[in-house]
């Protein structure tokens, strides 16, 4: 059995993550690091193998990422620019922390090959003129540099029924947008609890070990080479048993 981390696994995605790993036997700890943390009434019975903890992600030094020796980082962490206040705000939490808590969770052991799986965005490209398309693409160049032994992009499409505690008019119009388009493309959307059942799988069976009907690609640049699922793939890999 391996070990996972999870970063924002209070999220949309990263709630439905927290509870597939915790309900899997390929598991025997399950690390949940994050600015805060799951509440216990909110948490599945079989929470045995859980460690959780409160994370600074201006100190974290303090936070002994490494300490737990993680086989796969899971990082589903991320935010929006209103939240977050200012496009600098935000900068800061959707790229900066998330890289600097890869970097912070990599072991210093070369025989130890870890594993990173990071939830992106569809159209995410580092260079886009388009805030926040620009910050997911530097974040997975980002990543992708820190010297992981396997590292795993998803872009999804729209994510059907995520829970959030505020409602956001665009994401509710597009939802009845691509809803339609649904029918006549998989790239279109996806549930997040399939989204999360795709990304734990990807974490267990590492990039070499995907089939073939998910259509991982190798994207990126030099020095920074990923294994990239669209849309149609996670679909193919969170409907499969």
């Amino acid at each position: 059995m391996s070990t996972a981390l999870i970063l924002g696994a209070t999220g949309a995605t990263g709630r439905h993550l927290l509870h597939e790993l915790l309900s899997s036997n390929e598991w025997s700890k399950v690390g949940e690091y994050g600015r805060r943390v799951t509440p216990e009434a909110d948490l599945p019975q079989n929470r045995g193998k859980l460690e959780q903890k409160t994370v600074d992600f201006e100190n974290l030094e303090a936070a002994g990422l490494k300490d737990g020796r993680w086989d796969v980082v899971f990082v589903t962490l991320g935010t929006t620019r209103t939240k977050a206040g200012s496009a600098e705000m935000f900068e800061k939490i959707d790229r900066e922390y998330v890289v600097n808590a890869c970097k912070a969770a990599k072991t210093d052991d070369p025989e130890h090959k870890q594993r990173v799986v990071y939830l992106s965005s569809s159209g995410a490209n580092p260079s886009s003129s388009f805030l926040y398309m620009r910050s997911k693409g530097l974040t997975e160049l980002g990543i992708a540099r820190l010297g992981y032994a396997d590292t795993i992009v998803f872009r999804p499409g729209f994510l059907k029924g995520a829970q959030r505690a505020d409602t956001r008019l665009s994401e509710t119009m597009a939802g009845y947008v691509t809803g339609v388009l649904s029918h006549f493309t998989s790239n279109a959307d996806i549930h997040v609890s399939v989204l999360a059942k795709a990304i734990m799988k990807a974490g267990t069976l590492g990039s070499s070990g995907l089939p073939p009907a998910v259509g991982a690609t190798k994207a990126g640049q030099e020095d920074a080479w990923f294994t990239l699922i669209g849309n149609k793939g996670a679909l193919v890999l969170g409907q499969k048993e």
